[in-house]
């Protein structure tokens, strides 16, 4: 039996609200993998905020191949990992911001988070992301227990 999941299982489960790893190449060096917040429509691209001038944003350029994997914390392990190009790098105003703080905070503590970390002179610079999936391998542990 076969713990992949189908291709609208993997888009179901990557739309949900998880806290991805992204693994970005650096020369001479493991990649840098750390945690984001993200976006993403079934069959639309994976989509993310970082400041300007990161460790991660320094390293990406259009075309730059990324893994990124989101999985479910505790329970039988299900996840899914993709690899694919970055396709758009664009500067990013707190508007680009506010639907990823929405969706991991709802709208009156995402709005609070914005309002306390996105205003005033110490305000970051912001990029938003897109990665175009187009390898992927996932498993859904809980598949060898259902009824065949």
């Amino acid at each position: 039996m076969s713990l992949a999941m189908t291709k609208d299982e993997r888009y179901e489960f990557l739309a949900g609200v998880h806290i991805a790893v992204l693994s970005v190449p650096r020369e001479a060096a493991g990649p840098l993998t750390c945690p984001i917040w993200y976006s993403y429509e079934p069959g639309g691209d994976i989509v993310f905020v970082t400041e300007a001038h990161s460790r991660k944003a320094e390293l990406m350029a259009l075309g730059t191949r990324v893994s990124f994997c989101a999985q479910v914390e505790g329970g039988l392990p299900k996840y899914v990992t993709v690899e694919g190009p970055i396709v758009s790098i664009e500067a990013a105003d707190i508007e680009a911001v506010r639907p990823i703080a929405h969706r991991y905070l709802g709208a009156e503590v995402g709005d609070g988070y914005l309002e306390q970390t996105r205003k005033g002179p110490d305000a970051p610079q912001e990029i938003r992301v897109s990665i175009r999936p187009d390898r992927w391998l996932s498993a859904d542990f809980a598949k060898q227990f259902s009824e065949a």
